[in-house]
């Protein structure tokens, strides 16, 4: 089982992902981003805009997770967001036609819930310090958000009214899985968030 976990930057994708896979540790993070920074890398200033628009990231993206859940023998767990259509039907629908049982699901908020979100975030805060800057994700907001409307991106978990572990708790239900640990008390939830931002600051 594959659960790709969608959504617009900022409304909670890393936090669920990571969440979800404490309290299901047989399970595994695939994380697409990372095929796309390296990509970025290996290609000259001119070439580096979305890397979703890249061929070989949507075609690399769509083996790599096929490996990953043939060989993983556990579910694996995709936190990326993916709101064009062409790109969401080839990768996703390509891990379907090859027999992958994805189980997709796109978070939702308002607007100025995931403004918030991103305000509040590590990156936004220590931006002038760390080079890193949301202004970009802060832009893509509303452009994600009607385009998640549409059917093709259901099964839709609204996420602006709920804690991490009720999102988590939701998408575990929907999909058949025993969460094997419990929630943790809310100052461990909130070192534990800490963490995961701190690791998925972008440089």
């Amino acid at each position: 089982m594959l659960i790709w976990i969608n959504g617009a930057f900022g409304v909670g994708k890393t936090q669920t992902a990571h969440e979800l896979h404490r309290r299901l540790p047989a399970a595994h993070v695939a994380d697409p981003e990372l095929l796309g920074f390296a990509m970025h890398k290996m290609l000259p200033p001119a070439r580096r805009d979305d890397f979703q628009d890249l061929p070989q990231w949507r075609t690399g993206v769509t083996h790599t997770l096929l490996d990953a859940e043939r060989s993983s023998g556990s579910p694996v767990i995709v936190p990326m967001t993916l709101v064009v259509g062409d790109y969401f039907d080839e990768i996703v629908g390509g891990l379907v036609e090859s027999g992958v049982d994805v189980r997709h699901y796109t978070l939702s908020a308002p607007v100025e819930v995931i403004h918030r979100r991103l305000r509040a975030r590590l990156a936004h805060r220590l931006g002038p310090i760390l080079g890193a800057d949301e202004t970009w994700a802060m832009q893509q907001t509303e452009r994600c958000v009607a385009a998640l409307r549409e059917d093709r991106f259901a099964t839709h978990v609204p996420a602006g009214g709920r804690s991490v572990d009720q999102v988590v708790e939701h998408i575990a239900d929907d999909a058949g899985l025993v969460l094997t640990r419990p929630r943790l008390t809310p100052v461990r939830h909130q070192l534990r968030r800490a963490s995961v931002a701190v690791r998925h600051v972008r440089l």
